[in-house]
């Protein structure tokens, strides 16, 4: 039986994996925000010895990086530092989950050999995590596979994220209020993403990393356009047309060393990711 230990575990995504890998049989300890926090070294005193650890757990809000960069440093730097010395000390071996940090891109659809131009804290944040994940690959000899991934959304994802933005608005509301109709990002619904996790703990590499994303990009308009389809509404949408700072126009994962290297696609088109999102909020708050 594969033991594993999922930091972040109370999360969105945590939550998610969590739960897969019960489903597949596997025992799982979940560190949550209750548990300790992951930047003190003394939280990964007393755990469990693991096989592999999926390392969720950190601050992700990219509005919020500009606001409290020191905060996602010490969160998303200090704390995959203590994961690592964990993951050395247990002779774990460790999946990062890292984020989009080649910023505005020089050419689409975007392979891993890509520029890294973090262009906010929190892509910095990851990008210094993945850093450490090769030092420690390297020097502490704990084999890591980073995932970068793109855009990921589903049901019970935190309702300032564009997309559950989108669809509450459309369930309850009189009308769509955005900032910008124009920015297209590659999103990647949330069981695909558990799958490409599993599928990185089950790699035998020493070190390695893939792009997550589902290879398409949609606009803010197109979207609105998918979730009013899913509830069958047609509100009117208000732009307030104001960017975002350091806005990037386009991003589209080009995911084709995840599908040779692990056997990995993604399975889920927008419109049925949208229309479960639209159903679940429907039960939600009904």
């Amino acid at each position: 039986m594969t033991r594993a230990l999922v930091t972040g575990g109370d999360g969105f995504l945590g939550k998610a994996l969590v739960r897969r890998l019960r489903l597949e049989g596997a025992s799982v300890w979940s560190l949550g925000r209750s548990d300790g926090d992951i930047g003190e070294s003394v939280t990964f005193e007393n755990l469990p010895q693991v096989d592999v650890v999926y390392h969720l757990a950190g601050r992700t809000f990219v509005p919020d990086s500009w606001l409290h960069p020191e905060q996602f440093m010490r969160s998303n730097v200090i704390g995959t530092q203590n994961v690592i010395n964990y993951c050395n000390r247990c002779g774990a071996k460790l999946v990062y989950a890292s984020a989009y940090i080649y910023g505005v891109p020089e050419r689409l659809p975007i392979d891993e050999s890509h520029v890294v131009q973090a262009n906010n804290p929190y892509a910095m944040s990851k990008y210094l995590g993945e850093q450490l994940c090769s030092f420690g690959s390297t020097y502490l000899s704990v084999p890591t596979t980073v995932l970068r991934i793109f855009n990921v959304y589903g049901p019970g994802q935190r309702s300032d994220f564009l997309i559950p933005t989108i669809v509450k608005q459309v369930l309850f509301g009189d009308k769509v209020k955005v900032k910008d109709l124009s920015p297209r990002r590659d999103y990647v619904f949330i069981d695909d993403l558990v799958d490409a996790l599993i599928r990185a703990g089950n790699s035998c590499a020493v070190f390695d990393m893939f792009n997550i994303g589902s290879g398409q990009s949609y606009s803010v308009a197109e979207l609105i356009a998918a979730a009013q389809l899913a509830a069958g509404t047609s509100l009117p949408v208000v732009v307030d047309d104001i960017p975002r700072q350091n806005e990037i126009l386009d991003v589209v994962a080009d995911c084709s060393k995840a599908r040779e290297v692990l056997g990995w696609l993604p399975r889920s088109s927008m419109e049925d990711g949208m229309r479960l999102m639209v159903a679940t909020a429907r039960e939600v708050f009904r």
